[in-house]
């Protein structure tokens, strides 16, 4: 075998543990009642002795804890990591999508894009009983369809061939959509204005009754626009043209 064949073999070795580790970790972020090596093997596909290995790089690490029964959760360098580079839009943000939660009754979210998806990085719920909506934290949808995504795309900068909801959505500072990504659902979103280099981002509201999205409009504007004032500073909230 030649050098330069066994050095492929150790890069791709060396990026398929990578991704073995990051799916572990993903698993017990996931899984607040822990897991044993056994089940991380199982849904990893692999041997018990890999799935062992990889948990004790993560515990020497401190990205996992074993408790006395052998079972493997998220350790503290997980959040303690995820503080440090918490960004500040969620912070801005989240006492906006409460007051915003709280007068509609209805699902609010922070969304911003990510590789070619409109994720959910702040999903408020409204207190009480009623029908709720799979959607989380994490939550990816097309930036193509849907209210979050194309507010996301209407927040950055005009494109010669964009389409033509999301120069719309610029100039009016809303969209609103049907069953475009869940079912039974209407999406009510508005886009965030990011600083000079931030990243672009929308607050998003997701209800299956008529009657709270035909109100919801000029809350999650006003929302959205609040949100952008603290970030860019005062008279900077206003829809800007396409």
């Amino acid at each position: 075998m030649s050098a330069e064949r066994k050095s492929t073999e150790r890069k791709t070795d060396g990026s398929q543990t990578l991704e073995r580790g990051l799916l572990v970790l993903r698993m017990l972020a996931e899984a607040p009642e822990g897991l044993g090596a056994s089940e991380v093997a199982t849904r990893l596909g692999v041997h018990r002795s890999v799935a062992y290995r990889l948990l004790m790089a993560l515990t020497r690490q401190n990205f996992a804890s074993r408790d006395p029964e052998g079972r493997y959760r998220i350790g503290l360098e997980f959040f303690t990591l995820a503080e440090r580079v918490r960004p500040r839009l969620l912070d801005v943000a989240d006492p906006v999508l409460r007051e915003l939660t709280a007068e509609l009754d209805a699902t609010a979210c922070l969304v911003v894009a990510e590789n070619g998806s409109a994720v959910a990085i702040a999903v408020i719920e409204p207190p009480g009983p009623g029908p709720r909506f799979s959607y989380g934290i994490g939550n990816r949808d097309p930036l193509e369809r849907g209210a979050a995504g194309i507010a996301l795309l209407a927040a950055g900068s005009p494109e010669d061939d964009e389409p033509e909801r999301v120069t719309t959505t610029r100039r009016t500072g809303h969209i609103v959509t049907h069953e475009e990504v869940v079912a039974g659902s209407i999406g009510i979103a508005a886009p965030i204005r990011p600083p000079r280099g931030g990243q672009a981002a929308a607050v998003n509201v997701i209800t299956h009754r008529r009657d709270i999205a035909d109100r919801a409009i000029p809350f999650v504007v006003a929302a959205a626009q609040r949100i952008t004032e603290v970030l860019n500073g005062p008279g900077t909230g206003g829809s800007r043209g396409s």
